[in-house]
């Protein structure tokens, strides 16, 4: 298995010079939404016009009904109503994806000069959620379908997952379980989940994967059972000293859960459950995106 390969992100001089003002970074808010043309976040009429008074800002003459719509380049997007000026949450944005580990929110802080760590803990979690993934493609050719435990202080090894301890039985541990599948050379779909067992997994599988899939590779958890039937699919049994055969292993999955966890210990430090999808939603979309040239403008469009 090669390793991911990811693109080389913009400069900070290169940012700097594309976005000097909040007005530089208006404009490009705007071509990042609205590439053939603004239109009516409201009802999509095209013929809205600029007021000339007011920059980055239009009025829809089809939402007249009850007053005249006017509506800003910052509608119905994450830096709606905040007192942050838009070059400042680009250069948060830009932080976050020039960390291939991430970036904390402590240290978004610091580098950015805000008053409270509140200020860069909303922000992030604002650009973490916007990044999810609502309407994915589902997984085709080779894939690999795997589960992870994340947290928690008990070791986490292949060896102990069929234990009933800190493996895939030990959610009492503090350890929450996430579920991973990756479409070789392709995208990974990952989501925090409540638990490991088999309804769990096969909605997730079900949700991920195609049914046109050429191979589905899991390991020999129980949890997969259901599946196997479903799909074409190989088992890699890591029990019995198993790791690569040929075609079949679950390498893949298991580097994108070491960029987690790497992100999650040396930089986060202390992840809690009802926050982790956020962080989970990050890495995906770095991973995803690894190839992207644009990585910066497509994360700014989905704000």
């Amino acid at each position: 298995m090669g390793s991911a390969r990811f693109t080389k992100q913009m400069t900070t001089a290169q940012f700097e010079a594309l976005f000097p003002d909040d007005d530089a970074c208006k404009a490009y808010l705007v071509k990042r939404r609205w590439p053939n043309g603004v239109h009516c976040p409201r009802c999509g009429s095209e013929r809205v016009y600029a007021l000339s008074n007011r920059p980055f800002h239009w009025e829809c003459p089809d939402c007249r009904k009850g007053g005249a719509y006017r509506f800003s380049v910052l509608v119905e997007t994450i830096f709606e109503d905040t007192k942050i000026g838009l070059r400042r949450w680009f250069q948060v944005i830009h932080l976050m994806l020039s960390s291939k580990k991430g970036i904390s929110s402590l240290q978004v802080q610091r580098m950015m000069g805000f008053g409270s760590y509140e200020t860069a803990l909303s922000m992030t979690h604002r650009i973490r959620a916007a990044l999810i993934d609502p309407s994915f493609r589902k997984l085709m050719g080779i894939v690999e379908a795997d589960e992870t435990f994340i947290g928690g202080k008990a070791k986490n090894k292949h060896r102990d997952k069929g234990r009933g301890g800190p493996g895939r039985g030990g959610i009492g541990s503090g350890k929450t379980p996430v579920a991973g599948a990756v479409e070789r050379n392709g995208n990974v779909v990952a989501r925090v989940i409540s638990n490991v067992r088999a309804d769990t997994l096969t909605g997730f599988v079900r949700q991920a994967v195609s049914d046109k899939v050429s191979l589905l590779v899991t390991d020999e958890w129980i949890g997969y059972n259901r599946i196997w039937d479903e799909y074409p699919t190989q088992i890699i049994r890591h029990t019995k000293g198993e790791y690569v055969v040929g075609a079949v292993h679950t390498n893949t999955i298991e580097g994108f859960w070491s960029l987690i966890k790497r992100g999650i210990i040396g930089t986060f430090h202390n992840v809690s459950r009802k926050y982790l999808p956020l962080y989970v939603a990050e890495f995906e979309f770095r991973y995803n995106n690894r190839q992207n040239a644009d990585i910066f403008g497509t994360a700014v469009g989905a704000c």
